[in-house]
């Protein structure tokens, strides 16, 4: 097998080379050469075609989100971005991650972080991640690029006028239809889990857009992601969707029309508690090195009695999820929806739910929240 051909872009002069010497260490890896500024990687990128990009977002000349737009609209490969833990680093890299970049590593003291090699394992198995996906990312790419896209620009987070759906995989269709009011005294309480890891800031941004105001069940949202992101990842949504989206509250009461996010480092469970529907957040031990994990929430929600339950699972590396589906299918009732492979930026934790005969429904993204409301329905 080829080696894997990166390249390393960053502004700092130490930094280009510590990744530099981190991914040599791996021998699949090759580092073809390394960029200065998002200006230099996009000459770099058309030159040397690397199959992997690593990308850092504070940059002078042209900073990291702007070489990133510039190359999936004309130039598109897998990116890993480099990110700091700031809040600003935060939203910066939950954009990144919208604009099409596979996934992203934190630098864990800053934009010079001398302890780089805390997260070199994490940077070398990202790559490799990457890696895998670049055949499907191009052709996926080649889709998207005659789509209109969901907000006119999507580094503004602002409330978009909601846009035509059009014919195409990957555009989401937005649900207008009103659904019922429920009828105090006799609905059973509804509830939606979803997981998701690798690629699903994205494919959450197209499901809950598409979902309206008055949907009529709280989502409880498991994503792979550190602590620090998942706040402005859950802001990031709320400004696009109908629906309320949120990062959870340990003890917050889960009412409909809202999605509830797992905070990084905290496991998100639902308890009953006086017959409502309650978070419950602790930090106990990482379940398969994740906290959140979606095990985790599906089952505390197999626990519950008398609810109806929804669980859903899209793109992920990995097969976080299919104990917990396969705990609540076991314990009581469930109907599942499961992303096709099509649509997936990493087909993992779906494939799992499907090869363990879980997967109900299997829908791309974009069919996901029409679904999704019939069934609620």
């Amino acid at each position: 097998m080829s080696k894997i051909r990166v390249l390393v872009t960053d502004d700092s002069a130490f930094m280009r080379k510590v990744i530099s010497d981190i991914l040599s260490t791996d021998p699949d890896i090759e580092v073809i050469d390394r960029a200065r500024n998002g200006l230099e990687c996009i000459e770099k990128c058309k030159q040397l075609n690397p199959d992997v990009l690593t990308l850092d977002i504070e940059m002078p000349v042209m900073d990291g989100l702007t070489a990133l737009k510039s190359l999936m609209r004309d130039h598109p490969l897998p990116i890993v971005m480099l990110s700091s833990l700031t809040r600003e680093g935060a939203d910066a890299t939950i954009q990144a991650l919208e604009l099409g970049a596979f996934d992203f590593v934190t630098k864990p003291s800053g934009p010079i972080s001398l302890d780089i090699h805390k997260v070199g394992d994490r940077l070398i198995e990202r790559v490799k991640a990457a890696y895998l996906t670049k055949g499907r990312l191009q052709r996926q790419s080649a889709i998207q690029n005659t789509i209109k896209p969901l907000v006119s620009d999507p580094l503004q987070p602002v409330k978009p006028v909601v846009p035509v759906p059009e014919t195409t995989v990957a555009t989401p269709t937005v649900i207008e239809r009103a659904m019922p009011p429920r009828r105090i005294g006799m609905a059973k309480p509804r509830l939606v889990t979803l997981g998701t890891s690798t690629g699903g800031p994205k494919a959450l941004q197209i499901v809950l857009t598409a979902l309206p105001a008055d949907f009529p069940a709280p989502i409880a949202v498991v994503q792979h992601m550190p602590a620090g992101f998942t706040k402005s990842l859950a802001q990031r949504l709320n400004t696009l969707s109908k629906i309320h989206v949120t990062e959870v509250e340990d003890g917050q009461v889960l009412e409909p029309g809202t999605a509830y996010i797992a905070p990084g480092g905290f496991h998100f469970e639902v308890r009953q508690v006086n017959g409502r529907l309650q978070a419950h957040l602790h930090q106990e031990e990482p379940r398969g090195g994740h906290r959140p994990s979606v095990d985790v929430l599906f089952e505390s929600v197999s626990r519950l009695t008398n609810v109806d339950k929804w669980a859903i699972i899209m793109t992920g590396m990995g097969n976080d999820g299919t104990k917990g589906l396969k705990m609540m299918k076991e314990l009581g009732t469930v109907t599942s929806i499961v992303e096709d492979e099509s649509t997936c930026v990493v087909y993992g934790m779906p494939r799992s739910a499907v090869h363990a005969g879980l997967a109900d429904n299997v829908a791309p993204v974009d069919k996901i929240p029409v679904l999704l409301c019939k069934l609620v329905h």
